[in-house]
């Protein structure tokens, strides 16, 4: 499907609209804040809104696609990590420790691919329609988020059944700049 260009109103709407969205776990606000002003148009006047905010300088975010080859590996359960890493059992407050040692270890290292044991969901019973995850897995990608090497992260993705499954995830790591 070819993708249309919107039209001066529908940009103001949009842009209205992103302004509003609040994500669910704040950032920490950038140290240098330069004012950007911003319009909405209503109608065929522009109404200028309080300036906001400019982003932060652009971290590189964990991609959810990588290359074919990288692609064909997870699939296929070939990936072979580098480092595991069991979290499972852990109270929150170790796991969480833990996996800073780790992402620091496997750096250190030059390390590429880690694999991360969270441990299963629980089972949910007949009765019980709600989904649930482990308190470790519900976490962990917050923890990956705000930690001081989330620009180094590449990948998050859940592990191959041969590794765990849905009770793993690999994190693989970007290459040393």
């Amino acid at each position: 499907m070819a993708r249309r260009h919107l039209s001066s109103d529908e940009q103001a709407i949009w842009n209205t609209l992103t302004q509003s969205v609040r994500p669910l776990r704040p950032r920490p606000l950038p140290e240098a804040i330069t004012e950007r002003p911003v319009a909405i148009s209503t109608g065929r006047s522009v109404t200028p809104l309080s300036p906001r905010p400019v982003d932060a300088p652009s971290t590189r975010a964990p991609a959810a696609m990588l290359d074919t080859s990288w692609e064909r590996r997870i699939r296929s359960g070939t990936l072979m990590p580098d480092m595991t890493v069991d979290l499972h059992g852990h109270s929150l407050s170790s796991a969480h420790a833990r996996l800073n040692q780790a992402l620091s270890s496997a750096l250190a290292r030059d390390h590429r691919i880690l694999l991360i044991i969270t441990g299963k969901p629980p089972k949910l019973s007949a009765s019980s329609q709600q989904s649930r995850r482990g308190a470790i897995r519900g976490e962990i990608g917050h923890w990956l988020e705000t930690s001081a090497y989330a620009d180094r992260i590449a990948s998050v993705r859940q592990a191959h059944p041969r590794h765990g499954g849905t009770g793993a995830i690999y994190i693989i790591l970007r290459r040393k700049k």
